[in-house]
């Protein structure tokens, strides 16, 4: 079969069917061809023509024939159906009696609840790793390999071609390289447990009666795990999380070029009145600049790929927050959602682990031996998308008379060549060569040759030292972990069962030196570039703030030279969201969970509440037919929420949207001219200048084809009406037929439809929206949602959508989903045990790199 990649999914023209047969496998029974006087055909003089009629003897045997024909289709629909059922069924996980697993030191007890929540109790650390690492494998092997071979540019060898393209953007890096590089310099200690872990996901792997199920739809077998398949799961979050091509800081510094200073400085601003710190102002929004500004930017109408106006793709990033014991019913706490692509299964594994008197509860990450977000009983901790600038584009001297070379510090120096072998499933290999400099590999993205600097390249990038939050006691452990760990950097919320609360940054975070990472720069002279990496003591951070809360919705927390550590030219979220959170937060008498729970579910639209009396006013001034119509479902269906009931609320978004393109889309033209692939919505901070425009209307400042901003309003609300009514009654055209969510399997677009759904998870109709703290935008939404203080887990809320399970034969696949989507609380913590397993040690085998 063959197929493409299309938002995290894969998808096949063709299904492939059962994989060929192993050698020394039963041959399957096949259905013979009927002799040629037993089968139909037009060429057989047994059948009948125009010019005869069919005897009543001929007529039986054409009944007998297609009797038979239909009995041996039948009996070979319940072979193969058995045959797939007997997969699949050998595929399942073992939840119940005893298992050996080589290398434990003692049995390790493994109990499960009803949504398989798994309960691990060891004896050790490295045992409940190893045990850890065997339940990834038996529930989720497949989610697993997806992400090393993304991360590596490997995907192409299951797939086939179809994958190439992103195989090509992803192997550019070479991380698998760099992941065994990372793997060798391991110290003794991390060494055992990553070990410990990659022992136990092939031990799991290999206990399976069969492959897990996709391995059957693909005709493929799975390979083993390594040591370097952990650190490339958790580069993995890298391509999620982080700008891979140094496309923000191009797309900023073109803005910059192409376009006079004032007018750059308007549009792309570095903050508005919404932004919410934890320290420091806001950024107002500039001042409009005059009409002479604009006179210099050629204006060019709006294309006609602005009428339907999709708005800006969605971004992952998340919500935490944290509230010291005074401002709680119960001791410090915190809360955490991370916003990711969603599909089945989820990305985190629920897990509870028991080993050396600690219980460790929250979110693993399936590929890598670690708790992730949760708690320990000592602290809980949290992680949201920092937004921070970590990749820089350097700009690359050649030297004149050699090609092959180019300006360093030290002088002219080779590229140095890379050749990197792409294996395709069922086609010939593909070799890509990849030229790095001293400061990384090149890139021809943006037109001109340059070096991408990306901290997931450097050793740094890579470190371990989140291994250590398991046996974190406070937050300067927490944090000190943090700052040891190889991750996109994160801002890490913690609190500690002391009371204390904070805020740092964990992962690799650059010292720059000579620019600010702004725009591209030549370091050839050695004054401009990276000089190391920050120490610990250099890291920001905040502890025990007077306020009691702390708030994160990867927006700039911090100003001056705390900013400038963490980026500049970062790309920071609108801070609206960010402000809904902590205004919230200090409106709270007392928190506790459920009033966390209920503020992650919080889906009131107060951006779209100033933008709603602008577009009314502008409708009830139009001539427009439809005007009236739209003007009294903006009045009448406004629910003042992103509800998925709501006509008015999808009219104000809608429409907002489209004035977005028709003010931004003639402006940002110059810009693309210079960079052709620099994508509309290029400035995260739009809200801002997009409302002071609506709300002082400068004439010098009107959208091609508009009169007034009466028109240019009303034009853009009418057109976002247009576009909805084209499916239906405008009045029918409410919030949940946009934001539906269909969780889907990455294999389910390769199936027929009634395969798909007995994959994927029924559509549902969510509320909530991009820029609220109920961050759902279709399928890109809250992987989870946290609620735990330090020492209190039994009344600690996580849920998760899809569910524990990755085989849907398993009696918990999507199980816990509706509480997700219903924004109901379940337990931190494993629930009434449903399904008990024993791990046993058994006789450990020769340990494989």
């Amino acid at each position: 079969s063959s197929g493409r990649i299309i938002g995290g999914r894969l998808r096949f023209s063709s299904f492939r069917g059962p994989p060929p047969r192993r050698p020394g496998a039963p041959t399957p029974a096949l259905r013979k061809r009927p002799p040629a006087d037993r089968f139909p055909s037009p060429a057989h003089p047994a059948l009948p023509t125009r010019k005869s009629v069919p005897r009543p003897q001929t007529r039986r045997r054409i009944a007998r024939a297609g009797m038979a024909a239909l009995a041996g289709l039948l009996l070979l629909a319940v072979v193969g159906g058995l045959f797939v059922a007997g997969r699949l069924r050998g595929s399942l996980p073992q939840l119940t009696g005893s298992a050996p697993l080589p290398g434990l030191t003692a049995p390790v007890l493994v109990e499960r609840d009803r949504l398989g929540v798994a309960r691990v109790r060891a004896e050790t650390e490295v045992d409940a790793l190893r045990a850890l690492g065997w339940l990834h494998a038996q529930e989720r092997f497949f989610a697993m390999d997806l992400m090393r071979r993304q991360a590596a540019g490997e995907l192409s060898e299951i797939v086939g071609a179809a994958a190439l393209p992103l195989d090509r953007d992803s192997r550019f890096h070479r991380m698998r390289a760099r992941a065994e590089r990372a793997v060798d310099a391991l110290g003794p200690e991390h060494r055992r447990r990553f070990t410990a872990y990659r022992d136990g996901v092939n031990a799991g792997l290999g206990a399976l009666a069969q492959p897990p199920f996709e391995y059957l739809l693909l005709g493929r077998a799975p390979v083993e795990w390594r040591l370097a398949d952990s650190l490339l799961a958790v580069t993995a979050m890298y391509f999620v999380l982080n700008d891979t091509t140094g496309e923000r800081e191009a797309r900023a510094a073109t803005l910059r070029e192409a376009l006079p200073a004032a007018l750059a400085r308007f549009l792309d601003p570095p903050g508005t009145d919404r932004d919410a710190p934890l320290v420091g102002p806001v950024f107002p929004v500039p001042a409009v600049p005059g009409p002479e500004v604009l006179a210099r930017v050629r204006s060019a109408p709006a294309g006609p790929e602005a009428r339907r106006a999709p708005g800006p793709p969605p971004v992952s990033g998340s919500n935490s927050w944290a509230a010291a014991p005074e401002r709680t019913t119960s001791g410090a706490m915190v809360a955490g959602d991370m916003h990711l692509a969603l599909g089945v299964p989820n990305r985190w594994y629920r897990a509870e682990l028991h080993f050396e008197g600690l219980r460790l509860a929250g979110l693993t990450l399936p590929g890598v031996p670690a708790l992730i977000s949760g708690s320990n009983g000592f602290v809980a901790w949290a992680f949201t998308n920092s937004s921070g600038d970590w990749t820089d584009l350097v700009e690359i001297e050649p030297d004149p008379e050699d090609g092959s070379r180019y300006r360093t510090p030290d002088g002219f120096r080779e590229f140095e060549v890379f050749a990197e072998r792409i294996a395709v499933a069922d086609g010939p290999a593909e070799e890509l060569r990849i030229s790095e400099t001293i400061w990384g590999p090149v890139t021809r993205r943006f037109g001109r040759p340059q070096a991408l600097r990306w901290i997931a390249h450097d050793p740094e990038g890579l470190r371990t030292g989140f291994l250590d939050l398991a046996r974190a006691r406070t937050i300067a452990e927490v944090f000190a972990a943090g700052r040891r760990s190889g991750m996109p950097p994160q801002n890490l919320v913690a609190a500690d069962r002391s009371g204390a609360i904070g805020w740092s940054i964990a992962g690799p975070m650059p010292r720059r030196r000579g620019f600010d990472g702004s725009k591209p720069t030549s370091w050839a002279d050695g004054e401009t570039g990276w000089d190391g990496y920050l120490t610990p003591e250099e890291v920001p951070e905040i502890r025990d703030p007077g306020s009691g809360l702390l708030w994160t919705a990867n927006n700039r927390l911090v100003d001056g030279e705390r900013l400038e550590r963490i980026g500049v030219a970062g790309g920071y979220a609108h801070g609206a969201r960010a402000a809904q959170i902590r205004d919230r937060l200090f409106a709270a008498e007392r928190l506790d969970e459920e009033a966390m729970l209920d503020l992650q579910l919080d889906d009131r639209a107060l951006e779209l509440e100033r933008w709603r009396p602008l577009f009314l006013g502008a409708l009830a001034a139009s001539a427009d037919p439809l005007a009236g119509e739209a003007e009294r479902l903006l009045r009448d269906s406004w629910t003042g929420r992103a509800s998925v009931d709501s006509v008015g609320y999808r009219l104000v978004r809608n429409a907002r949207l489209e004035l977005l393109r028709a003010v931004y889309d003639p402006l940002f033209e110059p810009a693309r001219e210079r960079t052709p692939d620099l994508p509309p919505f290029a400035a995260t901070q739009w809200p801002g200048p997009l409302l002071r425009l609506a709300e002082e209307r400068p004439a010098h400042f009107l959208p091609p084809g508009a009169a007034d901003w009466n028109g240019a309003l009303a034009g853009a609300a009418l057109r976002a009406a247009r576009v909805l009514a084209e499916s239906g009654p405008l009045r029918e055209a409410a919030w949940g037929r946009e934001n539906r969510v269909r969780l889907r399997h990455p294999l389910s677009g390769a199936l027929p439809g009634l395969l798909a759904r007995f994959l994927d998870a029924p559509p549902r109709e969510l509320p909530g929206d991009a820029d609220l703290p109920r961050a759902q935008d279709g399928a890109h939404g809250p992987s989870n949602r946290l609620v735990v203080a330090p020492g209190r887990e039994e009344t600690g809320v996580l849920h998760m959508p899809g569910g524990q399970s990755g085989h849907p034969r398993s009696p918990y696949y999507l199980a816990g989903n509706r509480d997700w989507e219903e924004g109901r609380a379940t337990p931190l913590l494993a629930g009434e045990t449903v399904w008990t397993l024993t791990l046993l040690p058994g006789e450990e085998e020769e340990p494989e790199r």
